[in-house]
């Protein structure tokens, strides 16, 4: 361990190795851009051999778990898709939760998205606003248009549920940042005059998704990312135990000016995995 964050540091400590669920964030924990980050094998090897859970989410809707499955495998990380947690996939395991079955659906999105919200059949997709809309749901749309937004908007004001997978207001590129799906979001709630409910980070609703699918208790899950302004704030959201890795966005200098800070803070994975066995 690099820094405790504000708890006592054998308490946390003592949480962190009891500790019976791990989420992962994976763009800067488990590998920047296409290249493995060092020791992410060995510390997933080590969870698996304490019969630990493994979970990995990402705000990213435009991919299926699937699709992660052979990206990870491309890099020689092994990773069962059903622990993979996408926006997208947490956003069809919350309207299971909150809508019956057979209800219209009208999806703003990429085809991977549709292809989560509408499996198996449980509910319809609506197409041009001549259906009954139960739910809108939104996240990045390539193909965004205005007459997305005014069907939108129209289905919200009649009363259909806004959720949308994320907020961020920014997609970074190899050409530099470009419009998020929270831009999307952003339009149609002006357009709407209605506020979405948000499954992404730094919302919580994605690590409860986690938590109930996996079985996992808050308190007993760590939730490992590398920023402080959605990975580790949707952890502490959701009561989980929160650990920064220094392998992404955030800085050791931006712990100066964070609140509330993580729970722990290591340089690495090696470092986590270290802290983890400890005197074994």
């Amino acid at each position: 361990m690099d820094d405790p964050g504000p708890s006592s540091a054998d308490d946390v400590l003592d949480r962190y190795r009891a500790a019976r669920g791990f989420i992962f964030d994976m763009d800067g924990v488990l590998y920047r851009g296409g290249q493995k980050l060092p020791g992410v094998n060995d510390f997933f090897n080590a969870l698996q051999l304490r019969e630990r859970t493994i979970v990995l989410a990402t705000n990213n809707s435009m991919a299926t778990p699937a699709a992660y499955v052979s990206r990870l495998a491309a890099m020689g990380i092994d990773i069962a898709q059903a622990n993979i947690l996408t926006s997208g996939s947490a956003t069809a395991a919350y309207l299971d939760e909150i809508l019956p079955v057979g209800v219209g659906v009208y999806v703003i999105g990429m085809p991977a998205l549709r292809e989560l919200i509408f499996a198996g059949g449980r509910f319809q997709p609506v197409q041009f606003g001549e259906e009954s809309v139960a739910a809108v749901v939104v996240g990045l749309d390539l193909n965004f248009s205005y007459d997305k937004l005014k069907l939108a908007a129209a289905a919200i004001r009649a009363g259909a549920t806004f959720v949308a997978t994320n907020s961020d207001a920014t997609l970074p590129t190899e050409d530099g940042l470009q419009p998020g799906a929270g831009s999307i979001m952003a339009a149609i709630a002006v357009a709407s005059g209605t506020q979405p409910i948000v499954v992404g980070k730094p919302e919580p609703v994605m690590v409860h998704e986690a938590l109930r699918l996996f079985g996992l208790n808050a308190r007993e899950t760590v939730m490992i990312g590398d920023r402080l302004d959605t990975d580790i704030l949707a952890g502490q959201r959701a009561g989980t135990l929160t650990a920064l890795v220094l392998t992404g966005v955030s800085t050791r200098d931006d712990l100066a000016t964070a609140d509330p800070l993580p729970d722990l803070v290591f340089s690495n994975l090696p470092a986590m995995l270290e802290a983890l066995v400890g005197n074994e």
